[in-house]
C-alpha cells in the first residue's frame, strides 16, 4: 500500500518556507504522495439566503496546480495528487494545459485526482454551470485524454468543442492518471468505467466493501481489470499514532492500495507541529511492519 499526507492546506499558513518545509519532510521521511484539496473561494456565511459548508472565506487554500509548480522544484520523488480539483468549474482545455506542466516539471508526477464538488457559490463566480456538473464531467475527462495524447485534437461534444487544436508541450507519458471522488451510484459506476481510481469518504474500512463491489462490477462490465483500479482512503493522525496505524492496517486489509494521513483539525497549530505529527505516524508505521 502507497502511503502519502493531505497537505494540511487550511491550517499550514501562507508562507512559503512552511509549505516547502513540510514536502521536504514528507518527502524525506518515506511518504510516496502529497495529497492537496481544491477551493478557489469561500463563501460569506451571513450572505444573503446564507451559507453552511465545512469552509468559508476564512479559510485558507492554496490553489493545488500552482502549489504542484512550486513543489515540483523543491521535491524528487513524491507524486503528487489533488484530491480532488473540482473540475466541472474549471475550463477542460485550461486544465489539460496546466495538468501538463505540472507532469512536464515534476518528470511525470502528477495524479489528477477530479470531482463534482457541492459549493454552487464557486461555480456562479466562475462562471460554470452547478446543476450540469455530474453530466459534463464525464466528457471532460475524455476530452482532457485527449489533449494529453495527441498533438492535434478534434472533439465534438454536447458541452465541449475543440477543433483542429492542440496543447504543448505534453505530459512526459501516454496520460496522466485520472482519479475520482465521490460516493453516488453514479459516480461509482463511472470510476468503475472510465476512472484510474477511486477517492472513498467513508469512515470505517468495513463500509468499503459495497462501494468497491459496485465499482468492480462496472468496471467488469466495460471490460475492464477490476484489479488496476486504484483505491485510497484517507487516516486520521492524531495524538496517538498507534491508533491511526492500526487504522491504516485494517483500511489495506479492507482492499486500499493507497492511503494519505491526515493531520488536520488535531491540533497542531504550525508547519513544525504538521511535520513532527507525519514524521511520527511513518515511524510507528515503519517500526510495525505487519
Amino acid at each position: 500500500m502507497h502511503v502519502g499526507v493531505v497537505f494540511p492546506q487550511t491550517e499550514i499558513g501562507a508562507d512559503p518556507g512552511g509549505v516547502a518545509d513540510y514536502a521536504r519532510a514528507a518527502e524525506a521521511a518515506g511518504y510516496t504522495h502529497l495529497l492537496a484539496y481544491d477551493h478557489v473561494l469561500g463563501a460569506f456565511p451571513d450572505r444573503p439566503g446564507g451559507f453552511r459548508g465545512p469552509y468559508n472565506h476564512d479559510t485558507l487554500f492554496h490553489e493545488p496546480l500552482v502549489l504542484f509548480g512550486y513543489l515540483a522544484g523543491i521535491t524528487q520523488r513524491l507524486e503528487l495528487v489533488t484530491g480532488i480539483l473540482i473540475l466541472p468549474q474549471r475550463q477542460t482545455a485550461l486544465v489539460a494545459k496546466q495538468a501538463a506542466e505540472v507532469d512536464v516539471l515534476s518528470r511525470g508526477r502528477l495524479r489528477l485526482g477530479v470531482g463534482v464538488g457541492w459549493n454552487a457559490v464557486e461555480y456562479e463566480a466562475l462562471g460554470e454551470r452547478f446543476r450540469t456538473r455530474g453530466r459534463r464531467v464525464e466528457e471532460q475527462i475524455a476530452l482532457l485524454r485527449e489533449l494529453w495524447a495527441k498533438p492535434v485534437v478534434t472533439f465534438e461534444g454536447r458541452h465541449h468543442r475543440v477543433t483542429l487544436a492542440g496543447i504543448k508541450p505534453l505530459p512526459p507519458r501516454a496520460t496522466i492518471p485520472i482519479w475520482v471522488g465521490g460516493m453516488s451510484e453514479p459516480v461509482l459506476e463511472r470510476i468503475g468505467r472510465i476512472g484510474d481510481g477511486w477517492f472513498p469518504q467513508y469512515r470505517e474500512p468495513a463500509q468499503l466493501a459495497e462501494g468497491v463491489a459496485r465499482i468492480h462490477a462496472s468496471a467488469r462490465a466495460a471490460g475492464r481489470d477490476p484489479a488496476a483500479i486504484g483505491i485510497e482512503p484517507r487516516v486520521v493522525m492524531g495524538a496517538d499514532a498507534a491508533v491511526a496505524v492500526e487504522s491504516a492496517y485494517r483500511w489495506r486489509e479492507a482492499g486500499a492500495t493507497h492511503l494519505t494521513v491526515n493531520t488536520m483539525g488535531q491540533g497542531f497549530d504550525t508547519p513544525a507541529r504538521h511535520i513532527a505529527a507525519i514524521e511520527e505516524f511513518r515511524r510507528a508505521w515503519d517500526a510495525s511492519a505487519k
